[in-house]
């Protein structure tokens, strides 16, 4: 049982965050219980929405911003962030198997991706102090200023919804991937 609840349904939100809900709800099909629990408080949730939605408009494409959240998740030992983004990743994304393997290791099998990835993974473990040598590598790998301000935010997008599900102990609502080790 999650320590703090998501509401049952988005009738059962506040207020607020009720038309917010409904938005989610028309883009992915359902409202999953993150989006339900952030909803506990409508600035929470209209924040994340914010940020998630122009995120979306971004340089990053999809694919690679799953990415970065496997590997984030992975890093913080969040099941619930791997579950959506291990479902989303397949899904949405048309990540297969192998690299999502290989993203939650932090890497990609596709030569630029893995410099981000690799990037943020640095990022996440380093709390931001990366070496020039890790600035270069992702510089060299073809990402412009805009793109690695983008990376960064997705690492704390995703720190942030990581820090959320494992304190309030959100409930799985995708298929269950288990963190292999905390970081």
């Amino acid at each position: 049982m999650s320590r703090i609840p998501a509401p049952e349904s988005i009738e059962a939100s506040p207020a607020g965050s009720r038309p917010m809900l409904e938005t989610v709800k028309k883009q992915l099909g359902l409202a999953p219980n993150l989006f339900r629990l952030v909803g506990n408080s409508p600035a929470a949730l209209e924040g994340y929405l914010g940020m998630l939605g122009a995120l979306g408009k971004g340089a990053l494409p999809a694919p690679t911003r799953e990415r970065i959240a496997l590997a984030i998740a992975e890093i913080n030992a969040c099941n619930y962030c791997l579950s959506a983004h291990t479902y989303l990743g397949k899904n949405l994304a048309g990540l297969d198997d192998a690299e999502m393997t290989a993203n939650r290791s932090g890497a990609s099998n596709v030569p630029k991706a893995d410099a981000a990835v690799r990037f943020a993974a640095k990022v996440a473990r380093e709390r931001g102090h990366i070496s020039e040598q890790d600035f270069q590598a992702v510089r060299n790998a073809g990402y412009d200023d805009a793109q690695i301000i983008e990376i960064v935010q997705h690492v704390a997008l995703n720190t942030w919804t990581n820090y959320i599900n494992t304190i309030a102990e959100t409930e799985i609502d995708f298929p269950l991937v288990a963190a292999r080790k905390a970081a």
